[in-house]
């Protein structure tokens, strides 16, 4: 049975259980999310008793709680919900929604889709967030543990902060009058990783209290979060180059080299949220937030490259009937390279902000202003090597779905074989601030159908840059032994694959410490050698100790937003209706200057550019909810949103440097730059669900949803002809043409209350979506109006949730899948390419035990089928090789939260 099969049958089974589930309770309506999250939920049976329902039950039901009485299409994860799953951060603990695509690198689950789209705004308690240059925030860097729950709004409203074209991700953190009084909780958690044998120590405390005292009720809140992961990802990999060449008279196409990759690093991040809340009286709030998240990491990377572009392909067997190589032998080719890059990254992210709200009656009255303050940095120190002859090499283009490969001769482990072939170091900073405020008033008005007006004002004001620099000191000529480079002993890499195809496995690196804390002996003997070789460039480029940083961009940028948003109410259709009609308009300024370089034979030529931009978007937005019954409601909603491009993707910098790569023949520079004529991505949007609610436990929904887009953005090459320094592949993000995304989501979750005995504590959770999304090629770059899919989005995704919860145990087995996706589009062959991403499936485990209300036991275990993640590439229409396959970490975890009231 195929995992579409298995969904579709569970969604199934859910519909049809709600029946039975309506027919054995009827459960007050759980509190909203503005509740305490973690906390038991109060329900009252027929007989007039009183139960408290905890845990995941609980979190079911404030979930489901959220998702219908939203004024939007919303889908949500609330607190216990997060704490329970196997999930280290708050994009893999969205995963679990329908809808929600993710995608997964160095062991950690980061960008997230909404209904098959990457422009999703943030926010934070409500307010805009940014992580650095960017216009949203990582989400990543939410340690799952600090969160009270997430909300995803995949319709707008006119009182929202504009979403992106994708819809909003709100995520919410704890406050003190979401508690009874005094409570200290917390986790600790230790974790194993199977593929590098490291063990992890993460954590999480709060501590909160309000009190009564003469001038109102204060509360105050204090939750501080520490997660660390080690990972070490091991890959295959084929280059994306198919070269072209002849064996025995036929056309052969191969990749024209092969490697291995081991994605290597340390990372933390320590985060703290702080919450003052004072109420003087029953009609005044006010309240203080500070958010601080930290990301750090160092990373020791390690590449090998075998190139196949030139030598004598003997042994050569052809895959049936084509003209693609599955296997052969290469002999006198290049010598393998390697290269051991070390790096130290840092991000900072500061929010603090003041707010509150005033009600009189009809009125209330709220305000928020906020700053945020964001930067990331990063350092990198690369030490490059080969090997001082050739071998033969071995190739395998399809064995275990891939390519593998060893190398005839070689004893790995001598450290003679080695020679020095480069030194590289970079530096990267990027950043923003803000501040924003906004003010808004919601009036009960008591006029016919329309019950309530809402009105408010936003300003905010942007800044954002990036600065960068680095310098690569060549000495391969030379060839220096490795044993005469001051970086200490070699060692052997660690060996992470987990299957047997790959013969070359591992070989001699320096350590990280090697390289980093001798970095002055490599600078000497960078300079030494590039005057050996008579680069007077070179060497007055690393005549300075450290580089200085070079302006890539700086942005500003201003809005000025208004809305006006009434609600209706009425009985139409033998049904209760109600929805809202509602605008938003937007004026965005915006300013971009850059400084853009262009290097040529060591010489580094620099000019100054600049943008302005200043537009007004209308956002219209109408929906309609029809509740024909108590369990039963339909929305219809027609909303229209727009994204602005990233202030990268704005900047009108280019860095273009001569090509001295394999392709140097194709091209002779290369480069990215920005794009400052980009225009703001368009959507309008139309949504129909289906929703029903049989008992605080159980619903079931289908939305069908459709957009209709223009301007998607997503990077291309772009060949252009320059007439002083010849063909050059630029990247640069353009917009692409009109497009569609159709699509159709199901799910459902019930806990089985209907059944006898120990048999109602099973539960299930499923939900399966279908996207059909598809964009036309920019015509600028030759793509004549072609249709392709849109980058990142699978057509499918699936999650289930098996799970028991009864007196003191809880255990859930969870599966999350989606499948094959496009990454990105090129046409260096005169035609356009893709590489993408084959199916990717995990099976999560969890197991809770609660001897009592203070402590629980937590074992878990994520990632447990530990498939290969492979790419490929199609370098034309039919005709693919797999790009590259990496082995990833099943990681065990066992905890224990705590908690004191």
């Amino acid at each position: 049975m195929t995992s579409k099969t298995l969904l579709l049958a569970s969604v199934s089974l859910l519909l049809l259980s709600t029946h039975g589930a309506a027919l054995a309770q009827d459960v007050a309506p759980a509190t909203t999310g503005s509740e305490k999250v973690d906390a038991a939920v109060t329900a009252k049976e027929d007989d007039g008793t009183v139960v408290v329902v905890k845990g995941y039950r609980a979190s079911l039901r404030s979930a489901q709680q959220i998702k219908r009485k939203s004024d939007s299409i919303v889908d949500a994860v609330v607190a216990e919900d997060i704490g329970k799953l196997p999930d280290v951060n708050a994009a893999e603990s969205l995963a679990r929604l329908p809808g929600i695509q993710i995608s997964h690198g160095s062991d950690e689950g980061s960008g997230v889709l909404v209904r098959g789209l990457p422009d999703v705004a943030t926010t934070v308690n409500g307010r805009d967030i940014s992580t650095a240059e960017l216009r949203r925030v990582q989400l990543q860097d939410f340690p799952s543990g600090a969160l009270a729950g997430m909300e995803v709004y995949k319709s707008g409203t006119a009182d929202l902060l504009e979403p992106g074209l994708a819809g909003l991700i709100n995520v919410r953190t704890r406050r003190p009058f979401d508690f009874k009084g005094f409570e200290i909780d917390g986790a600790i958690r230790e974790t194993y990783n199977d593929q590098n044998d490291k063990f992890n120590t993460n954590g999480n405390l709060l501590i909160t209290d309000r009190w009564s005292t003469g001038v109102g009720e204060i509360g105050a809140l204090l939750n501080v979060s520490y997660t660390e992961q080690d990972y070490r990802n091991a890959v295959r990999w084929a280059t994306g180059y198919i070269a072209t060449g002849t064996v025995d008279g036929q056309t052969a196409r191969y990749p024209d080299a092969v490697g291995v990759y081991m994605d290597t690093g340390h990372r933390w991040r320590p985060s703290a949220n702080a919450t003052l809340q004072w109420r003087p009286n029953e009609q005044v709030e006010l309240y203080a937030d500070l958010l601080w998240q930290a990301y750090r990491a160092e990373h020791a990377n390690d590449w090998a490259q075998a190139p196949l572009w030139s030598g004598t392909k003997t042994n050569v067997v052809f895959e049936e009937g084509t003209d693609k190589i599955s296997s052969m032998t290469n002999t006198g080719g290049e010598p393998i390279s390697f290269y051991r890059s070390t790096g130290y990254d840092r991000t900072d992210t500061q929010q603090i902000a003041v707010g509150g709200s005033y009600t009189s009656g009809s009125l209330k009255l709220s305000t928020d202003l906020a700053y945020t303050n964001s930067v990331y940095s990063n350092s990198s120190w690369s030490l490059d090597s080969a090997l001082k002859e050739s071998y033969p090499i071995n190739v395998n283009y399809n064995a275990g779905g891939g390519a593998a490969w060893s190398v005839v001769g070689l004893d790995v482990s001598d450290p003679a074989n080695y020679i020095w072939r480069g030194y590289y170091e970079s530096i990267y900073k990027v950043g923003g601030n803000g501040i924003q405020w906004r003010g808004d008033a919601v009036y009960d008005t008591g006029w016919g159908i329309f019950k309530q007006i809402k009105a408010g004002l936003r300003y905010s004001d942007r800044n954002a840059f990036l600065e960068s620099n680095s310098r690569y000191g060549w000495t391969l000529p030379l060839a220096i032994p490795m044993s005469e480079v001051p970086v200490g002993d070699l060692f052997m890499t660690q060996d992470t694959f987990r299957g047997s195809e790959q013969g070359f496995r591992n070989y001699l690196q320096p350590t990280r410490a090697g390289i980093v804390d001798n970095r002055q002996g490599l600078l000497a003997l960078t300079r030494e050698a590039l005057a050996e070789m008579g680069d007077t460039g070179g060497v007055a480029n690393w005549q300075a100790d450290l580089m200085p940083y070079v302006s890539g961009f700086r942005a500003k940028e201003a809005t000025r937003t208004g809305y006006v948003q009434g609600r209706y109410e009425g009985h139409f259709f033998d049904s209760d209706v109600d929805g809202n009609i509602g605008v938003r308009v937007v004026n965005t300024i915006g300013k971009n200057y850059g400084i853009s370089t262009i290097t040529w034979d060591g010489v580094t030529t620099v000019s100054e550019s600049s943008m302005k931009q200043n537009y007004v978007d209308v956002l219209p937005n109408v929906s309609m909810r029809l509740r024909p019954n108590n369990e039963t409601q339909i929305r219809l909603g027609i909303t229209k949103t727009r994204t602005r491009p990233d202030f990268g993707q704005l900047n009108s910098t280019t860095s273009i440097g001569e090509n001295k790569g394999e392709d140097s023949n194709l091209y002779a520079a290369k480069g990215s730059s920005g794009n400052p004529d980009l225009k703001p991505l368009t959507s309008t949007n139309y949504d129909i669900t289906w929703e029903y609610y049989p008992s605080a436990n159980t619903s079931s929904s289908v939305a069908v949803f459709y957009h209709d887009l223009w301007g998607f953005i997503s990077n291309y090459p772009v060949t252009i002809q320059d007439p002083t320094y010849g063909t050059m592949l630029i990247s640069r993000p353009e917009n692409a043409g009109s497009g569609k995304i159709k699509g159709i989501e199901v799910a459902g979750q019930t806990f089985l209350d209907f059944l006898p005995g120990a048999w109602n504590g099973f539960g299930v959770q499923a939900n399966l979506t279908y996207i059909d999304a598809y964009n036309e090629l920019p015509e600028s770059l030759g793509g004549q109006g072609q249709m392709v899919k849109i980058p990142g989005v699978s057509n499918w995704s699936y999650n289930l949730a098996l799970f028991y919860e009864k007196d003191k145990i809880s255990t859930r087995l969870s599966y999350n899948g989606r499948s094959r996706w496009i990454n990105s589009y090129d046409n260096r062959s005169g035609g356009w390419e893709g590489e993408g991403t084959e199916a990717v499936n995990r099976l999560d485990f969890s197991f809770s035990y609660s001897p009592s209300d203070a402590y629980t036991i937590n074992f878990d275990a994520s990632n447990i089928l530990a498939e290969p993640f492979h790419n490929f590439h199609e370098y034309e229409t039919g005709s693919r090789f797999v790009r590259d396959i990496r082995d990833e970490g099943r990681y065990y975890g066992l905890s224990v939260r705590f908690k004191y009231q």
